[in-house]
């Protein structure tokens, strides 16, 4: 039995009956006393789908909401989170006022101006001690861009933090640097509307079906009939309808597309003129792939010859093929170039551009976008380098702010800032609205560090998340829907989000937090102009002048709404934004010469691979369209909670199964060097022998995981650890 038809024994029962009742669970039910024109159109706080909800309001507050038939996004469709929407706000575990730790280490509640002291006091000692580096921040892909743009000045500008990084650098850190090197700016290429275009969909790493759904819906809409390509170690639900499933060994896939890219040379199955139009160092990339003969891509991925030549056969110049990844290419030890393997492939076959094409990486998080480009964590506001001195001084302008104030560097990722912390040169840290100590790798070690700290400052909506309970203060914050601002979705299309209820007790939005303490911090001289959320969104847009994100042409949150989102780029001078809108049609680029690039490197062996102790490879992905991430907010609805799987569940092969007599239902150990976790068994072939897979929302789960990271994008290396499992006596 595997993982997807367990899930469909569990929460079969409970589908059936919110298709025959959804008024009965709260989803689409519109309350009969509402006028028809008390309704807010916004975007969902979710995933970086971006999909369009239409809220119902009553006497000003949400009471429900249903999916918005003419987003160009969704068209009317709407996964079981964004039904739910409305309901995680209304849960026990949100954070309703301050707590702070006491001497005998118990969180009590405080008020806000206790609470604004002691988070400036104890951060101010601990830079005069230590100095302004000895503070550091961690943001997230989940707030509205106007709030991450707020926190990484104030942070950076204001509070003269040097370093400070995004949970972003755990799923579209590899993506990123991906494009920067290949095309000159972090720039994905594609509009949804290539998915109802393609004659073949090639999907890497990315269990479409499972994490992001309405895209699911938008292949099924495509009329073309099209060859769909998956490649996965793992038999997933979306490879279960695949035309073909590649199934390489894990982390092998480098290896198995520089083989396709060989066949394609040596086939004559390239674009050569669009290479020669458009592209630089095609010649050493097709000499470097001579190397990867078909004898030696069988060896290295498992994956059959004839499979290969199938594969490369169906990816030919003059058919419409897009190239898409998620985590399973991002979260890798060598995820930049697995990324680059495939937008190689895109330029060799002229597959960009045109309707249909793309080498598209999907993303993860509703802002993951917005953070990318304006949270001053790895860029400036609109992706200006902190390195170049022009750049510094055009947003110094911008904000009125002393060029001095910007750092000439991002600073430290995400793990070199935990490593800091360990070595005692970093200690006071500033959690906003993310849960590193279930998320992060090597979760138990992660822990260890955060419990280091002189002062550990969470701002969240729930005051229940692991990073919380660990925190000397916890600051409650406001949620989607309790708050204005703007989203970017993976399509680059920006999106409005509106305040339609209350937050809880005395909980603030975070901009509104933000303003309290650069007051209390003595910089609110610096962010005078920084008003409210449609203020920001106006200095943000002047910051993307030029800029390859360039938004000046947005006008208001309310034209936002009215055109269903506007993708960038939209410059002033580009007059009314089409509704659909893809890059690199005119097969220019964003390097200087207007080319993009071919990038290449040698694969690198797993860093932690089975043998001895710990015979098997462990895998995570998603695990049903109704969790999300580390259950924070779907753990809230009883809907969410009831359609995803009640236990924690570990996939093994029947062939490792019989070996250490476990069945179906057993409860097991999963053991790695790192620690231990239990769950149930479910046997199934959708895993091979020496495989297993768990999926990433358990808390559990990253106990076990390995602490390798890209070099190039430093993002974890997520998928891949070697463990052992035992039946439970």
């Amino acid at each position: 039995m595997s993982l997807a038809e367990l899930f469909h024994q569990e929460t079969g029962p409970l589908t059936r009956e919110l298709l025959r009742q959804p008024g009965r669970f709260g989803l689409g039910q519109v309350p009969a006393d509402l006028r028809p024109d008390a309704v807010t159109d916004m975007v969902c706080g979710f995933c970086a789908t971006g999909c369009g909800l239409r809220v119902h309001l009553q006497d000003g507050q949400a009471v429900n909401l249903t999916p918005t038939t003419d987003y160009p996004v969704n068209l009317g469709m709407a996964c079981p989170k964004g039904w739910e929407a409305l309901r995680v706000l209304d849960s026990p575990e949100r954070a309703a006022v301050p707590l702070l730790r006491d001497a005998q280490g118990r969180q009590r509640p405080v008020d806000w101006d206790t609470a604004l002291t002691q988070f400036v006091r104890r951060f101010q000692a601990i830079q005069q001690e230590h100095g302004p580096e000895a503070v550091a921040f961690l943001s997230t892909g989940q707030m509205v861009t106007e709030e991450l743009a707020f926190l990484g000045a104030l942070a950076k500008f204001g509070m003269g933090m040097r370093h400070g990084d995004g949970n972003t650098r755990q799923c579209m850190a590899s993506a990123v640097t991906a494009y920067k090197e290949s095309f000159g700016f972090d720039a994905p290429p594609y509009t949804y509307a290539d998915l109802e275009e393609s004659d073949v969909i090639v999907l890497v790493g990315s269990n479409l079906c499972i994490a992001h759904p309405i895209l699911w819906e938008r292949v099924m809409r495509n009329r073309h009939q099209p060859q769909i390509i998956v490649v996965d170690p793992r038999m997933t639900e979306t490879a279960m309808n695949a035309t073909l499933h590649v199934r390489p060994k894990p982390k092998s896939d480098l290896a198995l597309f520089y083989g396709i890219a060989r066949i394609l040379i040596e086939t004559g199955r390239v674009d050569r003129e669009f290479i020669a139009a458009s592209t630089r160092d095609f010649e050493a990339f097709a000499e470097f792939t001579a190397e990867f003969s078909e004898e030696r891509v069988v060896e290295e991925t498992g994956v059959d010859a004839d499979v290969l030549h199938r594969m490369a056969d169906m990816i030919c110049p003059g058919q419409r093929v897009s190239f898409w990844w998620t985590m399973g290419v991002n979260q890798s030890h060598q995820g930049v170039r697995t990324a680059q393997a495939l937008i190689n492939l895109a330029l060799m076959t002229g597959s960009i551009g045109r309707p249909g094409t793309g080498a598209n990486s999907i993303t993860g998080q509703c802002n993951a976008m917005g953070s990318r480009l304006f949270s001053n964590t790895t860029a400036l506001p609109g992706g200006h380098d902190f390195r170049n001195p022009r750049h510094r001084q055009k947003i110094a302008d911008i904000l009125g702010i002393d060029v001095k104030r910007i750092p000439e560097d991002s600073g430290l990722p995400y793990h070199r800032i935990l490593e800091e912390i360990l070595r005692g040169r970093i200690r006071g840290l500033w959690v906003v609205c993310t849960n590193p100590a279930h998320s992060w790798i090597n979760q138990m070690q992660c822990r260890d560090i955060l419990d280091r700290l002189d002062f550990l400052v969470v701002q969240d909506m729930y005051h229940t998340t692991e990073t919380a309970r660990l925190a000397h203060l916890v600051l409650p914050a406001a949620g989607w829907g309790e708050k204005d601002g703007t989203f970017i979705n993976s399509e680059r299309r920006v999106g409005v989000v509106r305040q339609v209820r209350r937050a809880p007790g005395q909980a603030l939005s975070d901009f509104r937090i933000f303003r309290l303490i650069a007051q209390r911090w003595g910089c609110a001289d610096l962010f005078s102009s920084w008003t409210s959320p449609a203020a920001v969104f106006e200095i943000l847009k002047r910051c993307t002048q030029g800029q390859p994100c360039d938004i000046t042409g947005i006008g208001t949150y309310d034209d936002l709404e009215a055109a269903g989102g506007i993708q960038w780029p939209a410059p002033e001078a580009s007059g009314r934004p089409e509704r659909e809108r893809r890059l690199y049609t005119d097969g220019r680029f964003f390097h200087d010469d207007r080319r993009a690039r071919f990038v290449w490197a040698r694969p690198e062996p797993l860093p932690e691979r089975p043998g001895g102790r710990f015979p098997l490879l462990l895998m995570t992905g998603r695990g049903s369209a109704a969790q999300w991430h580390t259950q924070t907010r779907t753990r809230q609805s009883s809907v969410l909670r009831r359609l995803a799987l009640r236990d924690s569940v570990v996939e093994v092969s029947p062939t490792d199964a019989a070996a250490l007599n476990i069945a179906t239902g057993d409860q097991i150990e999963v053991i790695s060097q790192r620690g231990r976790v239990r769950a149930r068994a479910v046997l199934t072939h959708a895993v091979r022998p020496g495989e297993v897979f768990m999926p990433m929302h358990d808390e559990g789960v990253n106990r076990l995981t390995y602490a390798a990271f890209d070099p190039h994008s430093s993002q974890p290396a997520y998928k891949a650890c070697a463990v052992r499992i035992a039946r439970m006596t």
